[in-house]
This record gives structure tokens, sequence and C-alpha cells, in this order.
């Protein structure tokens, strides 16, 4: 009985103890937990232990403390940073606050501010009190392309220049000789590439570009113009004694637009480019010209024997034409076959340059002549040219005559004169050292014959 009794006693007593732990093992969890709560709730509100953005460290601070640290260290620094683009002459900057840089600092803050707290409480603990460095990187850099492209587009103003060719003038004798000007490109395309491809978030440097800038070599340069020294073909009509005042002036500011071209090797010359259109603001008058079968009154009337004296004298300098139309009428000015019409947009004389060297071209009125005179190389001058056509058929037409009862008996009308139809080639001639070496088939052309017609009045009075 009494073992007995000292049994229960040992029993109960190491239930009290068991009890007694449990209550100081409770309490210490409990401790524990509330300690790990009140530790982690601290954080509720700040950044994580550990947490930056780039290398800025938000450890313990709050989402404004931390979108503050980060418009210091990294927007305001962006919004200063400077693209430099350098020229020869001068510097252009452009603040990347112009082109509202930024980045998406929201989005990436608050990945940064809710990294963690998604955990059970012991894991939040244990990630605050035994921190790992834990780097967000700033996300989705954007910015503003037209600020960069209106930049360029100015600094393209500024830079490009056309190149000034070289210019040459008669003086006496000879001749004179202007220098040109080396012109500059600027090279947008690239240059806009280059800067678009160099933008971006760092801080730590401005970007400096060198313009890319390329000469422009003038077309015509003074050294080729050099070469023009010599006479090598000319060519002359009479316009005095078959032109009215407005005839005679047209053909003087016509030849005037011509005086003084240059031509280098592989240029086309056209007529209606150089003469530009015939109007009464630029001082053409009407004048007889040619329009179909008939002459008739026109504005810029005479252009037409200065387009045939100008493919003469080039004819002379050995030089053929690409594009040239006879007329519809013989003309009295030059030789069947050698004339050359013009109409604005419609017919036009041109010839390319198929020299070695360039060549100038001089016109001039007085005395009643119109004459154009083609210098180039003296090289050229062993050989030289003339013209002649051969009219080897002509066709002879007839006049018609009709009653007309519109007229008064006994009157005649001409409607249209008769004019004879010529079949006519033109050979170009070339001569070396005075001695023929060779006849070349220049043109073969049909003036077509043109019937008259004559009306009778019948008409009874």
């Amino acid at each position: 009985m009494v073992r007995k009794k000292i049994f229960k006693s040992k029993k109960k007593g190491l239930i009290i103890i068991f009890i007694s732990l449990f209550i100081v093992l409770s309490g210490i969890v409990s401790a524990g937990i509330s300690y790990a709560y009140n530790y982690v709730k601290h954080y509720n509100n700040l950044f994580y232990l550990g947490v930056k953005v780039e290398d800025v460290d938000l450890s313990g601070k709050s989402l404004e403390e931390g979108k503050k640290a980060i418009k210091q260290q990294y927007i305001n620094k962006i919004l200063s940073k400077k693209l430099i683009i350098n020229t020869p002459d001068k510097k252009y900057t452009l603040t990347f606050d112009k082109i509202n840089a930024n980045y998406d600092v929201d989005k990436v803050l608050q990945q940064a501010y809710s990294y963690g707290k998604n955990l059970s409480l012991y894991s939040k603990y244990k990630l605050i009190k035994h921190p790992n460095e834990k780097i967000f990187k700033l996300m989705k850099f954007t910015y503003d392309e037209k600020p960069i492209k209106d930049l360029i587009a100015n600094i393209e103003k500024d830079i490009n220049k056309e190149p000034q060719n070289a210019k040459i003038s008669r003086a006496g004798g000879g001749f004179d000789v202007i220098p040109g000007k080396v012109g500059k490109r600027l090279n947008k395309d690239k240059l806009q590439q280059e800067a678009l491809g160099k933008i971006d978030g760092n801080t730590e440097k401005d970007i400096v570009i060198e313009a890319p800038i390329e000469e422009i070599k003038p077309h015509i340069t003074e050294d080729k113009l050099s070469s023009i020294n010599n006479l090598i073909s000319s060519f002359s009509t009479q316009y005095g004694s078959i032109s009215s005042s407005e005839r005679a002036n047209n053909i003087e500011i016509a030849t005037k637009s011509i005086n003084g071209t240059v031509l280098m090797p592989g240029d086309v010359f056209s007529f209606n480019g150089v003469v530009g259109e015939r109007t009464e603001e630029r001082g053409y008058q009407a004048a007889p010209v040619i329009i179909g079968n008939q002459v008739d009154s026109g504005l810029g009337g005479g252009i037409c024997q200065v387009s045939s004296t100008l493919y003469n004298a080039v004819l002379k300098s050995n030089i053929k034409a690409t594009e040239r139309a006879h007329h519809t009428l013989p003309s009295s000015y030059v030789p069947l076959g050698r004339d050359a019409t013009v109409d604005w947009e419609n017919i036009d004389y041109k010839f390319k340059n198929t020299l070695s060297y360039p060549v100038y071209i001089e016109g001039s009125t007085g005395g009643g002549d119109v004459t154009f005179s083609v210098y180039s190389n003296s090289a050229l001058a062993s050989r030289t040219y003339d013209i002649t056509n051969d009219v080897y058929a002509q066709i002879e037409t007839t006049t018609k005559t009709i009653n007309d009862a519109n007229l008064p008996s006994g009157t005649e009308e001409v409607v249209q004169k008769p004019y004879a139809g010529f079949k006519v080639k033109v050979y170009k001639n070339s001569y070396e050292n005075g001695k023929l070496i060779n006849q070349e088939l220049i043109s073969n052309d049909f003036y077509k014959p043109v019937e008259g017609l004559i009306k009778i009045g019948t008409k009874k009075k």
C-alpha cells in the first residue's frame, strides 16, 4: 500500500513537471512569435532589409522615401544628362529633360516594396533578420524622339551648303575663271540612327557624337574650266532684215539666256530648260511664228531662229543632237534640213556634250545677226567640221479653189498658201589638217508639200 501511494505521488509530480514545462515552452514560443510578429510588423510599411533598386539601398525606407531616393539618384540625374553633337563650327546640346526621359519608377518601386511580404511570418522574419541583397532593375526607359529629330533637322539647316560651281566668262580675247566652293552635307540618317541608338538611362556620362559631315565637290571645277582655251566652232544667221522689232526682241532675250552656258563632258543641254517659258513677264512679245502649215502670230515668235542657229554651231563642234525636229515649213534663215524648231513643253532641242572637255557657249546679237560660238580645248582644233545639205527631191504642189457663197462675188480669200515639199539629207564633213577624212549623215528630213486653198466669192449683191 505504501509503494502504491509512492508511485501515485511520483506520477502526479511528473505530470506537474510536464505541464509546467509545456507552460514555460508555450510562453517562450508565444513570446518568440510575439517578438517576430512585432519585428516583422515594423517593416510592414517599409522596404525589407537588403532591398535595392539599382545601387540605391532602400532598406528600412518608406515607399515615399524610396521614391525620393530614386528620384535624387536617377531621375534628376537622367533629366540633366546631355546629348552633345559636335560639328566643326558649333556644339549642339540637348538635355534629357527636353526629351521627357523617364523610367517606370512606380512599377519597380512597387515590386521592390512588395518583396517578401507575401511569405509566412517565419520566412519574413528570417528574410529581415538575415537579409540577402536583392537588387531590382529600373525598367522601361522611355523618351520622346521628336526633339532629337528636330535638333538634327536644325543642324542640317546650319550645315548643308550647296557647292558653288566655278565660273568662266569671256574677257578680251581669253577667259576669266572664278574658283568654285566645296559644299557640305550632313548625313542626317546616319546621325539620327547613331543618336537614337545611344540614348539610354545611364546617368554616369553624357552622350557625345561627332556629326557625320560630307564634303560635296562642285560639278564644275576651276581646273576643268581652265581647259577651255580655244574657239572650235561658230555659226551666224541674219535676222535684222526679216524681223519686226518684236521678233528681234525675242531673239535677243533668248540668246542672252544661253550666253555663258557651260557644259561638262556628259552634260545635256535642253533649249527649253535653259531659255525657259516664253512669257510676257519675261519680256517676250507676239511675233510671226509657224503654227502647223500657217505663219501666225504667237508669243515668242523668232525663238526658232535662235535654236536653229545654235543647232548649226553645235553640229560644227562635232556634237550631235539627241532631240531635234524640223519645222513643218522651210525656214528662210538656214538651209533646208538645218533648222531646229522648239515649242515650250512640246518640242525641245537637246544635245549632250560628248567631247572630252567642257564647252563654253557664247551667244550674241548685233548688226542684225545672231551668233553662237562654241569654245573648248585647243587639242580639238586639229579637226574641223562643216555642215552641208543635199536636197534630193522636190515635190510640187497645187492650189485648190472653192466657191464660197458667203464672200461677195469677185473677191478671193487665200486660206492656205501653197508650199512645195522637199526631201533633204544633211551631212557633217570632218577635216583633219584641212583634209576631208569622213562624211556622216546627220538627218534625212521630209518637208511635206502643202496644197494651197483659195476661196472665191459667189455671193450676189
